[in-house]
């Protein structure tokens, strides 16, 4: 790995983390692109672990109000006028979906599924649920009304996002606008169930990577890699709900197809 290498790979996962186009398709589609080995886990879980920071420093105010509220919860009668409390347990219920997915499925899909043509399929199939689901969502909900029925229909919609290509934000995205919750609700949902789920792969990773001994130049990439996904996914964060407040999501449905195209073209 070169530093030019570390300092592109962290800046696509960070932008592409947290936007409806799949970082991990975009990880994958890199080294084909420009004929690179692969980064290895220990970079992998250092980008990955600079978006989670990246999420967690933006809802640092949010995070702490779930954390007092479902600490409220587990008194006897807790989740009465605590909404924050409700929410923590629907971003909870929301992960438990991926967790199982990801224990059972996991070998498969890196066995089977990290392949261009799959990022392809996915990329452009589930740009058109993305759609279907902005076009048609009724919009009138936001995150305070959320229910854990609805926590676990998004929760089961991230499930797709284990194929590369379909991307979990935008997954979870075009669960919420489904079933009717407007784009910036269904935004901050999506970033609020992006730190379980980062949690929980970041462990599996990590167990993996102490399998193995890096070297002091590999910790300088890791280095470079985790400042530069952190700090980019922050700004990304902040651009995508002002975004979403006032747009649609055609930008990214069309930037989907248009590359699920590109990658059948150039990629036989």
């Amino acid at each position: 790995m070169e530093w030019l290498q570390a300092v592109f790979l962290g800046l696509i996962q960070g932008v592409t983390e947290f936007l409806p186009i799949s970082s991990s398709g975009h990880l994958i589609l890199t080294p084909y692109i420009f004929g690179w080995q692969d980064q290895g886990l220990i970079f992998d879980v250092a980008v990955n672990t600079g978006t989670l920071m990246a999420v967690v420093i933006y809802f640092r105010h949010d995070i702490q109000n779930l954390i007092s509220g479902f600490r409220r919860s587990l008194n006897r009668g807790g989740l009465q006028n605590n909404p924050q409390g409700y929410l923590a347990w629907s971003v909870a219920i929301a992960t438990i979906p991926i967790g199982l997915a990801g224990l059972f499925l996991k070998d498969h899909v890196e066995t089977y599924l990290r392949h261009p043509h799959v990022v392809a399929a996915a990329s452009i199939i589930f740009a058109i649920f993305l759609w279907l689901s902005d076009r048609n969502g009724r919009e009138r909900k936001n995150i305070d009304e959320l229910s854990w029925r609805d926590a676990v229909i998004i929760g089961v919609g991230q499930v797709f996002a284990l194929i590369p290509g379909a991307s979990r934000a935008g997954m979870t995205m075009t669960a919420a606008l489904f079933i009717g919750y407007n784009r910036e609700s269904a935004a901050k949902f999506s970033f609020l169930m992006a730190i379980p789920v980062g949690l929980l792969a970041g462990g599996l990773q990590f167990l993996e990577l102490l399998k193995t001994h890096p070297t002091v130049e590999q910790w300088g990439y890791v280095a470079v890699g985790f400042v530069v996904a952190m700090v980019s996914a922050i700004l990304v964060i902040h651009w995508l709900l002002d975004w979403v407040k006032s747009r649609d999501m055609t930008i990214f449905v069309a930037y989907r197809i248009l590359l699920g195209a590109i990658i059948f073209m150039v990629i036989s």
